[in-house]
């Protein structure tokens, strides 16, 4: 495993993003559980949860006080494990996402995230998705006071604009370390974002980022995912997983990108860690990047 850094903390270089273990087709405990420990097993110190993730109405933090058991259940050393969950959205149990990004009701989620992860402070606390009912610098600054409180050791931003990133830092300014957008080989749109994080030196969490080489847990059972891009065909000349393939091409992107894909299943974590041991060379990196319109992936028309 190899390391990054979110603010003053080192944590490994690919993350385990936690949403799949409570959603939707969620698989049972000791399955949740159990890859959970595969990542801490292969050196992965970041986890990434949210308190709407969950799949059934009332069941707000199902996801946080499973990663919270699952780290109490390990028999090793967890107390480097940066535990990064969320605030400012609900699901109201019919698969719809709401958001309240509203400065009380995010001072409130947090602490009911601190008392359900087990802490006494929150390692990362992330604002989940801006609310267009509340003015902006009114959530951040709700950041601010939580950071300032102590209930909360460093604040994150997610699903935001480069104007946000530069207005959360003005407001933040050390206490904001990270930004987690959606990012991937088929979702592009981030890329400004990107730019701007490095420059300033914040990580960024590229969520699904798999997208059009395995389809996100948000995305639903329907539609098939990408089979024959360059990523598949780079991925076949190193022997690996076409998702191994483009978790590496994430890393080359910048020293600052840290993806936290999904899994529900061991092996699907441990594929994920070993992302870091694949090394890029500049002809394969331009080939990557020669994406063709047809699909975005650099795969042949309509294949």
């Amino acid at each position: 495993m190899k390391y990054r850094t979110i603010g003053n903390v080192t944590v490994s270089a690919v993350g385990l993003g936690a949403m799949p273990l409570s959603i939707e087709h969620r698989p049972d405990e000791d399955q949740a559980v159990a890859t959970v420990h595969a990542a801490l097993d292969a050196g992965i110190t970041l986890i990434d949860t949210a308190d709407s993730y969950h799949w059934h109405a009332g069941e707000r933090g199902h996801n946080e006080l499973l990663i919270a058991r699952a780290l109490a259940r390990y028999g090793g050393d967890t107390s480097h494990v940066l535990v990064a969950t969320k605030g400012g959205r609900g699901r109201p149990g019919d698969g719809s996402w709401t958001v309240d990004a509203t400065p009380a009701h995010l001072k409130r989620a947090a602490e009911a995230s601190r008392k359900r992860l087990g802490v006494e402070a929150i390692g990362l606390y992330q604002l989940h998705k801006p609310d267009p009912g509340v003015p902006w610098a009114d959530s951040v600054g709700a950041l601010r006071e939580l950071v300032d409180a102590g209930t909360v050791r460093a604040a994150g931003i997610s699903n935001v604009t480069t104007d946000q990133i530069r207005e959360a830092h003005a407001i933040l300014g050390d206490a904001l370390v990270s930004v987690q957008n959606r990012y991937s080989p088929a979702e592009r749109d981030a890329e400004p974002a990107l730019e701007l994080t490095t420059r300033l030196g914040l990580a960024f969490l590229p969520w699904s980022p798999l997208g059009g080489i395995s389809r996100s847990s948000l995305d639903g059972p329907s539609g098939p995912a990408s089979s024959d891009t360059a990523f598949h065909r780079v991925a076949a000349d190193h022997g690996v997983s076409p998702q191994r393939l483009a978790l590496a091409w994430l890393l080359h992107r910048a020293p600052t990108v840290i993806p936290i894909p999904g899994a529900s299943r061991p092996a699907s974590i441990l594929d994920s860690a070993r992302a870091t041991e694949t090394v890029l060379g500049a002809a394969e990196l331009e080939q990557l990047e020669a994406l063709l319109p047809a699909d975005g992936l650099g795969g042949r028309a309509g294949g």
